[in-house]
Formats: structure tokens, sequence, C-alpha cells
């Protein structure tokens, strides 16, 4: 078929034939981009800095935090009581307690088990031998082989 090339294109193409063949022309006066530049120019762009991070942490779920009753309040301050007498031992424990959010309102509930270090009773926390510090005032439950047989 006259007229028409290989690619459907008319034969004006054929006006650039004498350049085709030329040699990619190299700048003497300006270096080339390197590669990680050339990426860069197709990289997504935010117009606003930030705006996606905000929009993810306005979407991450926070639980709140459940308010023990008094019945259930007394329990864990009984087996911590019991914990306490018997801290020399270093019992093992499995606690579920919350973690407040930090940015914010809510948080997560975290369920950990190990040996306890030590009672910081000025500041109402439970140290375990990982270094895990749980504050008593946001526990939930709490489990030990200490209590089984023990009416608490």
């Amino acid at each position: 078929m006259k007229g028409v090339n290989r690619y459907g294109q008319a034969d004006k193409i054929r006006r650039y034939d004498d350049i085709l063949k030329r040699p990619h022309h190299r700048s003497l006066k300006h270096p080339s981009m390197p590669m990680l530049d050339r990426a860069a120019q197709f990289a997504p762009f935010a117009a606003l800095t930030g705006h996606g991070d905000t929009l993810k942490e306005t979407a991450r779920l926070t639980d709140r935090k459940i308010d023990l009753d008094e019945n259930e309040k007394a329990v864990i301050d009984r087996r911590l009581r019991l914990l306490r007498e018997r801290s020399g031992q270093y019992p093992h424990i499995a606690v579920t307690y919350f973690i407040p959010d930090r940015k914010k309102e809510g948080g997560a509930y975290a369920t950990v088990s190990g040996t306890i270090k030590r009672f910081n009773e000025h500041e109402r926390k439970i140290l375990l031998m990982d270094g895990t510090v749980i504050a008593i005032d946001d526990l939930l439950a709490i489990e030990s082989p200490l209590f089984r047989g023990v009416d608490i």
C-alpha cells in the first residue's frame, strides 16, 4: 500500500528520515541527570505536606478505656496484694491492660506475660523482668499460677 508505512503512519514521517538514524546528542555544557533524579520526576506529588499522614491518623481506630465496677476492682486489688506478699518469689503473671494513645483519645489493650521484678508503689506501676512497665490503674485483668486454689 503506497503512502502508508508498516505502522500505519503516512509518508509525512519520512521527512524525518535524515535525523532518525543519527546518534543521540550529549551536551558538553550540561551533565546528564542521574537516574535517581529522573525517577523523582515521576514520584507522586503531595500538594499539602502531611495531609496524607493526617488522614491515616484520623482513620486509625482506638479503643475506649473500660471502667471496671467495684467488684472487678476489688478482685484486682486482692490479687495485687497477694502478688506483693510473694514478690520475693518473683511470680509469673499475665496481664491485660490499657495503653493510652499519645495522639488522640482512647488507646489499645495489650496482654503480656512475664515475671514481676518489683512494684513501684509511689508511681503505682508493676515492672517486669523484661523491662515492661504496667500502670496499675490501667489493669483490666491479671492472672498468675499463684491464684490457683486461692479464693480471691
